[in-house]
């Protein structure tokens, strides 16, 4: 196959200057997507991508077909009971979005669709509904829309009983609202337009004009991002500030909302916690004193600051203890001890207290929507590597439980008996373990001659856990390894395994991709030849940084929506999220971080060097790693890269970061990636 002569971005050297120190970016100019000549240029890596692809188009639509296949197509979620209605969301044969629906009293009451997703979406390329959230009469509901994939969304209100939707509209928000108990006042969020910084709350009286609406708090520390919403109990609205490294509350009892919000506890930088309210009192989870994986604090409703927190439970260095769910009798504490989710139940009254059972070392178990408070029914989510998900119904008080809903794997060919998974072990360079997540086809033998596709986040202490994909069959069918490399970034080992992974030690997230692809090369579980890499986003980091430290590992990466510009970005406080990750990468104002950055910098740091197969993908309105980022990294990898591997430049002209919106839109980008992967394994069969 004869490959076409791919595009070539023009370089305008453009000097970027900090410190003193000049860096010359040539492609700094496609920044500007309203330039035409951007749009020409993206337009072509578009058409090289088509042309070099051709040949994979219709294997793309094989795989996209047997995807679509196994998903059941009028599936719906497991109904929740909340203030007298049934809740659930539905899909219907044929139909990207759910339709919302509800049932008072009793399933068996007539059906009333409060939003259908599929008329709603109609006339738009990208379509996306989120934070519905219902009045305590029942009457309203509050819901999101966002048509650009900007993660902008604007705010309606719609009568539930009229289907009236009223001329309330508020534009820049999260998405979500918050219900006073006067069934007319909302709290909501808004977002810088030009940061896309959640920075302010507001208050909207229904009825009024939304020019009106009273501003009730601005963060103005442009490090820190606002929310709002209200406690389990409904007794409290809280308005939460967080950064990456210092959270703080503030409070407002429902009962007497003339006395406006009060500080839960000032600010400390570098103090975490988060709040639950039951009785008379506030549980605190928390990093307070050193607690490095966190600890629970009691504090009464009047005297909330941190001076005044009591130990509840203690602080333990093997177990990271992430959340908890309150309900009248019991409570639920999520942990997670040797990389592994635990599920804890505890009454109250402290007379019993037991954990979950779970066996496998592959799996991922967490307490889902649990909206009841007066009820004695935890609802949680099981699902493993080879095992499909399952919501369960688990009574604390009886200990039974009932599968309430098993994911369904059509096609008729899925056996989980069919499928090996296991937990191993890499050595890091500097004698750290590394873990990490497999699964394969029983008949799939691990040989130097087998592929493997590795894949890691590793940011933000983000934990990729082991979970069930029906779309990763298509590879496991084909003989392909997976494997989750729990690097250090994430916290699947715990808080430490976080802070060992960013700011001036971020590089061991790299280094750890690097030698367990090491591990697997040198265990004869693959080859060099063989050995196949992805990541997005911050993941997508990873790839830009582990092909330009080894490229020779790899056969193909995939590199999807990637943040390759890290210096650039940092330093443009512009930019969306900019300020607020100072503390998950540090700030290149400062000497010492834009040193350290720059070492390894995906798009600083190519050079003349041959690189593996890549292919990059991106969408024109991502707010979170803007398309440029790719752009520049592609066209400077063109022009120095001294190979004739593919390399290959995907971009979404109607998306954002999370790519097409449809639920079966979604598999046609996964076919192109899987497309990619397998033409190169040389295992493309129609």
């Amino acid at each position: 196959m004869s490959i076409p002569t791919p595009p070539i971005a023009d370089k305008k050297p453009k000097e970027l200057v900090q410190d003193g120190k000049v860096r010359v970016d040539n492609y700094y100019w496609l920044n500007d997507k309203e330039n035409e000549e951007v749009l020409s240029y993206l337009k072509s890596e578009n058409s090289y991508y088509q042309q070099v692809t051709a040949h994979t188009k219709k294997f793309q639509e094989v795989l996209f077909e047997e995807m679509k296949a196994r998903i059941k197509e009028d599936d719906s979620s497991v109904p929740y009971k909340l203030n007298g209605y049934w809740y659930k969301s539905k899909y219907e044969v044929g139909q990207e979005y759910p339709i919302y629906v509800r049932f008072k009293e009793t399933l068996d009451a007539p059906e009333e669709i409060m939003f259908n997703g599929n008329e709603m979406a109609k006339g738009h390329e990208y379509f996306s509904i989120g934070g519905i959230a219902i009045s305590p009469n029942n009457k309203l509901a509050v819901f999101g829309v966002d048509t650009v994939s900007r993660r902008q969304y604007t705010l309606g209100i719609k009568n539930l009983e009229t289907g009236e939707i009223y001329p309330d509209k508020i534009d820049d928000t999260t998405g979500g609202g918050v219900w006073a108990n006067d069934n007319k006042t909302l709290y909501y969020t808004k977002n810088d337009t030009i940061t896309l910084r959640s920075d302010k709350i507001f208050k909207h009286v229904l009825g009024t004009d939304t020019s009106e609406d009273e501003l009730v708090f601005h963060e103005k520390d442009d490090t820190f991002s606002t929310f709002v919403y209200k406690t389990k109990s409904k007794k409290y609205l809280v308005i939460g500030s967080y950064s990456t490294l210092t959270s703080e509350f503030q409070i407002l009892s429902l009962d007497a909302p003339e006395k406006g919000f009060k500080v839960f506890s000032p600010r400390e930088r570098g103090l975490e916690y988060s709040i639950s309210h039951y009785g008379d009192s506030f549980y605190v989870l928390t990093n307070k004193d050193k607690a490095t994986n966190f600890k629970l604090m009691k504090v009464g409703e009047d005297k909330t600051s941190s001076d005044n927190w009591m130990e509840f439970i203690p602080h333990r260095k093997e177990v990271l203890l992430s959340d908890i769910e309150i309900f009248k009798d019991y409570y639920v504490l999520s942990e997670r001890e040797n990389g592994l989710n635990k599920l804890k139940m505890v009454r109250w009254d402290e007379k019993e207290s037991y954990y979950l059972p779970f066996k496998s070392e592959t799996y991922t178990a967490y307490v889902g929507n649990n909206p009841d408070f007066n009820t004695e029914i935890v609802r949680y989510s099981y699902n493993s590597l080879a095992t499909p998900s399952s919501v369960i119904d688990f009574n604390m008080r009886t200990q039974e439980k009932e599968i309430k809903k098993e994911q369904e794997v059509l096609g008729g060919k899925f056996n989980k008996e069919d499928y090996k998974e296991e937990r191993i072990w890499a050595n890091a360079r500097d004698g750290v373990k590394i873990p990490m997540s497999v699964v394969y086809h029983k008949n799939t033998k691990l040989t130097k001659d087998t592929p493997i596709l590795q894949y890691a986040y590793g940011s933000y202490g983000y934990t990729v856990d082991p979970y069930f994909s029906t779309i990763r069959l298509s590879l496991l069918d084909r003989g392909f390894v997976y494997v989750i490399s729990h690097v250090r970034g994430g916290e699947y080992l715990g808080r430490e395994w976080y802070e060992n992974g960013k700011l001036l030690q971020k590089k061991n997230t790299f280094t750890d991709f690097i030698d367990c692809s090491k591990f697997l090369i040198d265990q004869n579980k693959t080859s060099k030849g063989h050995l196949y890499a992805m990541g997005g986003s911050a993941g997508g980091l990873l790839m830009g940084a582990v092909v330009n430290m080894a490229p020779e590992l790899y056969n193909g990466v995939v590199a999807s929506v990637p943040f390759v510009d890290v210096v650039t970005t940092m330093l443009d406080d512009t930019i969306p999220l900019t300020t607020g990750e100072y503390d998950e990468w540090g700030n290149p104002n400062e000497a010492e971080f834009y040193e350290y950055m720059l070492s390894y910098s995906p798009y600083d740091n190519v050079k003349a060097q041959k690189y593996p197969n890549l292919l990059v993908t991106t969408g024109l309105h991502d707010s979170q790693v803007q398309y440029f980022e790719p752009a520049k990294w592609v066209a400077k990898l063109r022009d120095l890269k001294t190979d004739d591997n593919l390399l290959l430049f995907d971009i979404n002209m109607e998306a954002g970061h999370g790519g097409a919106s449809g639920r079966f839109e979604s598999l046609k980008e996964v076919a192109k990636e899987y497309a990619f992967l397998l033409d190169l394994e040389g295992k493309i069969s129609l």
